[in-house]
């Protein structure tokens, strides 16, 4: 089963998209969830799986949820509110979870968008619109009921949690009358904008700044067998999503900083490219996981020729996640940030200094970085 690959343009960024068909070859990344705008040029190859971050602009004029609906291409507060889903889609949807293969982190995701001022990059947080307890209920009562009915009526007005104003619908979502429609498990995939200094989203807020336009980035770097983290600026991640892993992200399996001085980074999907893929039966995978070092990774990503994505996870076959060493963390780093580049004070306490000061420094691991203090 495959997740179809889906790239961010226009208005605002989008999450994965559904599970669909189409034909595979193989790529890998970092931490947490596949790439959702794949370039054409990297179609067909494999990648270690790595949260999500695409890239995108919103629309000019304000932040507000009807901006970014006029942006979204007409949606409208008026109409019906009432959407269907249907069962057959369900019982693909709960299919594709039990086969686990296109299933993908929902967690500390984010994207890139525009901020007030208009063709200004912004950065993004994936957060689901979910149906609220009675409206779930309902739901899976629908879903496992042998009755003859094929489609599930949501109330688009009373059925779902409340979102802030800012979120928005990600671009797969389908509309019925203007409204978003949830997919088959239920869920509105979305995004909201990490404002400056936001206290729910510090972590995504950390690893960018917005008066500088850059963020802090783990790459490769151009030595073969060497890793870099460096600013990009904002405007050369647009149309990407990205991986957000650190001190406080899913357990935090690449040792990166500590509960006293955390340490964040982004990691653009696809970046981490598999050099030989296992190929496409169990038993060579499961091999390739546990007895070669490119294999000691959170899982599999493949990019398909068609745009389509599968992500494998360990989890999926029965292997632990975290490892005690991991592949990313077998690699050397090197710090490449000259402060002089840039006009803007950092603050003292903003990892943007902390790396600044590090500016050439080399480290065997990515978990030996320490900053003085």
């Amino acid at each position: 089963r495959q997740a179809g690959g889906v790239r961010t343009s226009g208005a605002a960024p989008r999450p994965e998209a559904r599970p669909g068909g189409g034909s595979s070859s193989s790529s890998a990344n970092g931490r947490r969830c596949a790439s959702l705008s794949v370039p054409p040029n990297r179609r067909g190859e494999a990648t270690a799986a790595g949260t999500t971050f695409p890239v995108a602009h919103r629309k000019e004029g304000g932040v507000g949820r009807e901006g970014c609906a006029g942006a979204l291409g007409g949606r409208s507060g008026g109409g019906c509110r009432r959407g269907a889903a249907r069962r057959g889609d369900a019982a693909a949807g709960r299919g594709a979870a039990q086969a686990a293969v296109p299933v993908r982190h929902r967690g500390e995701g984010g994207a890139l968008g525009q901020a007030a001022a208009a063709g200004r990059p912004y950065l993004w947080a994936r957060l689901d619109r979910r149906p609220n307890k009675q409206a779930e209920k309902r739901f899976k009562q629908f879903l496992y009921s042998l009755e003859d009915c094929k489609e599930f009526i949501w109330n688009f007005e009373e059925d779902f949690k409340p979102v802030p104003d800012t979120w928005i619908p990600a671009k797969e979502v389908e509309f019925s009358n203007g409204n978003p429609l949830p997919d088959e498990n239920g869920h509105m995939p979305g995004w909201v904008p990490v404002e400056k200094n936001s206290k729910q989203y510090c972590w995504h807020s950390s690893v960018v700044n917005y008066e500088a336009e850059i963020a802090l980035v783990l790459k490769h770097h151009a030595d073969p067998g060497l890793l870099e983290i460096s600013p990009v600026p904002l405007a050369e991640l647009l149309e990407q999503t990205l991986e957000l892993i650190g001190t406080n992200i899913n357990a935090n399996p690449y040792g990166l900083g500590s509960r006293k001085q955390p340490v964040h980074l982004l990691v653009p999907h696809g970046a981490f490219e598999i050099k030989n893929p296992p190929s496409l039966n169990q038993n060579d995978i499961l091999s390739w996981f546990e007895g070669c070092s490119e294999g000691k990774v959170e899982g599999i990503v493949w990019h398909c020729r068609d745009g389509c994505l599968i992500k494998l996870h360990r989890h999926h076959l029965g292997l632990c996640w975290p490892l005690a060493e991991t592949y990313l963390n077998s690699q050397p780093v090197v710090v490449s940030f000259n402060r002089n580049d840039y006009d803007c004070d950092f603050g003292p306490k903003s990892l943007f200094h902390h790396f600044s000061n590090l500016d050439g420094q080399r480290f065997d691991r990515l978990k030996d970085i320490k900053f003085d203090g």
